[in-house]
């Protein structure tokens, strides 16, 4: 009898030690799970698909990540529970929420939660050296790639452009094949907005001598009034290569959303999974530095999802009244 008690004592400790608590029921939990991402080369896929991997091994759901146009996509499609996760930064997000979305006006996003922040996209800019291109005021008159339609850079570019009387020839693609079409000479840079450093800006400086700029200050500053989303930043020297020194830059805070419908518990376990396995998701991709709790703050129109809810401030952290979901 002493034995049996002892084994049901350990099999009790397992459970309650396992990475998919049993404390929630997951009777309407999906078998899968589509996470909405952006375009090959880009850090939202490298980083979608990291996280989803990590999750996944800990709950046993398979978790894929969906190659997508970026953040305007992404939100529209987990509004429409098409996916049922989605990275998305702020700005793009709150258009969708207020509306205003380029994929779907007129329809208010409020379907969508918070989940975890990830990091900040920096937009930036790569050209050959040898075209002497360097900085934003050269890309007048040029043909320039901004990435895929509905993505960060497909919003920010043209406007910022715009306002700064740039008249540059703007066209979309995946990340990956508009740094191949700096390259071969088709495009005279590409200007992207993503997690530093961007996987296809580090693979065509290994193949060509590039440069990699940003907006400087003075450019900045004639722009970030207009897009409150928007902060100055910089890009570090250590990111790439072709930098000596930090580069000035914009960024914008990006989050992980789901479906107001999501299960709590479901959520709850996404949450801990990425916001305690910190050395697993720098692994991932460098970005994911500023993968940490505190961030949460960041967020400041977007409810939370109540399983992330429970996870944050179960552990400190806490939700204003008006974010609880």
């Amino acid at each position: 009898m002493k034995s049996q008690t002892l084994l049901f004592s350990a099999v009790i400790a397992a459970v309650a030690a396992s990475p998919s608590m049993a404390a929630d029921d997951q009777s309407d939990w999906p078998q899968s799970v589509t996470i909405g991402t952006g375009s090959q080369g880009a850090t939202y896929y490298i980083y979608g698909s990291g996280w989803g991997n990590l999750v996944g091994e800990r709950t046993g759901i398979s978790f894929g990540a969906e190659v997508t146009g970026g953040p305007v996509q992404n939100v529209t499609m987990v509004q429409m529970g098409e996916h049922e996760f989605g990275m998305v930064t702020m700005g793009p997000a709150y258009q969708a929420w207020q509306g205003n979305s380029q994929l779907a006006p007129g329809v208010e996003h409020t379907d969508v939660r918070a989940v975890f922040p990830m990091y900040q996209t920096a937009l930036q800019v790569i050209a050959l050296k040898d075209s002497g291109i360097d900085s934003i005021d050269d890309l007048d008159g040029k043909t320039v790639g901004i990435g895929p339609a509905g993505g960060t850079g497909d919003l920010y570019f043209p406007q910022i452009f715009d306002k700064l009387g740039i008249e540059a020839d703007t066209r979309n693609g995946g990340a990956a094949d508009q740094a191949g079409q700096v390259q071969d000479g088709l495009l005279d840079a590409f200007a992207f907005a993503s997690g530093i450093p961007v996987s296809a800006f580090s693979q065509l400086e290994a193949q060509a001598d590039v440069n990699i700029f940003s907006f400087s200050p003075e450019e900045s500053e004639q722009f970030l009034e207009d897009f409150p989303a928007l902060s100055a930043s910089s890009i570090p020297a250590s990111a790439y290569q072709s930098l000596d020194e930090p580069t000035p830059a914009v960024s914008i805070w990006n989050f992980a959303i789901t479906h107001k419908d999501m299960p709590e518990g479901l959520v709850y376990e996404v949450t801990k999974a990425v916001m305690e396995e910190h050395e697993r998701m720098l692994k991932v991709h460098g970005s994911a530095k500023e993968t940490l709790p505190e961030n949460f703050s960041q967020n400041s129109f977007m409810p939370w999802h109540p399983g992330a809810a429970r996870w944050f401030e179960e552990n400190g952290y806490d939700i204003p009244d008006d974010l609880e979901g």
